[in-house]
C-alpha cells in the first residue's frame, strides 16, 4: 500500500512538472511559434484549468471505484494547479505587460475574461496557503468550507477560458461539460 501510494505520489510530480519542462525545451528549441509569449500565456493556463479540473476530478473517481489511495493525490495536483496559474498571472504581468501596473489594472477593469481569471487565482491563495496538516488541524471545520472557493474558482477558470477565446470554443466547451458533471456528481453526492 505505501509503495503504491509512493508511486502515485511520483507520477503525480511527473506529470505536475511534464508541461514546464515541455514549455522549455520548446523555448530553448525555438519552437513556440510566431507569437512565443501569447503561447507560453496559453499553455500555462491551458495547464492550470486541467490541472484545476483534474483536482476536483480525484474524489468522483474515488468514490465511484473505490480507489481511496487517490484521495491524497488532490493537494499536490491543487497545489500544481495553482502553481501553474501563478506562473501564468506573472507570465501575463511581467513578461507580457512588462509590470506596467496601471495597464495591468486598466486591463483588468476593461475586459471581463481577465477580471475572471484574476479573481480565480486571488481565490486560490488562501487554499494554497492553508493546504498544509497544520492549517487543517487549526481550522478543522471551516478548513472544509474555505476549501469550497476551489469549485468558484474553477468555474471561473472555465468562464475565462471560453471568454478569452475568439471562434473555436471546442476546449472551453469541453471543459464546461466536465465542470458540470462533477458539480452535478458533488450535489447529487451531498443530497444521498
Amino acid at each position: 500500500m505505501k509503495r503504491r501510494r509512493l508511486l502515485l505520489k511520483g507520477l503525480v510530480w511527473v506529470l505536475g512538472l511534464a508541461p514546464l519542462v515541455w514549455l522549455l525545451w520548446r523555448g530553448f528549441t525555438d519552437r513556440l511559434g510566431a507569437n512565443p509569449i501569447e503561447e507560453v500565456l496559453h499553455r500555462l493556463g491551458d495547464t492550470a484549468l486541467i490541472a484545476l479540473l483534474v483536482t476536483l476530478s480525484i474524489t468522483p473517481i474515488r468514490r465511484l471505484t473505490g480507489w481511496n489511495s487517490l484521495a491524497p493525490l488532490r493537494r499536490p495536483v491543487g497545489l500544481f494547479a495553482f502553481f501553474y496559474l501563478t506562473m501564468h498571472f506573472l507570465w501575463y504581468s511581467v513578461v507580457d505587460q512588462t509590470l506596467d501596473l496601471a495597464f495591468i489594472i486598466e486591463d483588468i477593469v476593461e475586459r471581463p475574461y481577465i477580471l475572471a481569471g484574476v479573481t480565480a487565482w486571488l481565490l486560490l491563495i488562501p487554499l494554497a496557503v492553508t493546504s498544509t496538516k497544520g492549517w487543517i488541524r487549526r481550522l478543522k471545520k471551516n478548513w472544509k468550507r474555505l476549501h469550497r472557493l476551489v469549485y468558484v474558482a474553477t468555474s471561473l477558470g472555465v468562464l475565462h477560458f471560453y471568454w478569452q477565446v475568439k471562434a473555436d470554443t471546442y476546449w472551453p466547451l469541453v471543459a464546461t461539460t466536465v465542470l458540470v458533471v462533477l458539480m452535478l456528481l458533488r450535489f447529487r453526492w451531498r443530497r444521498a
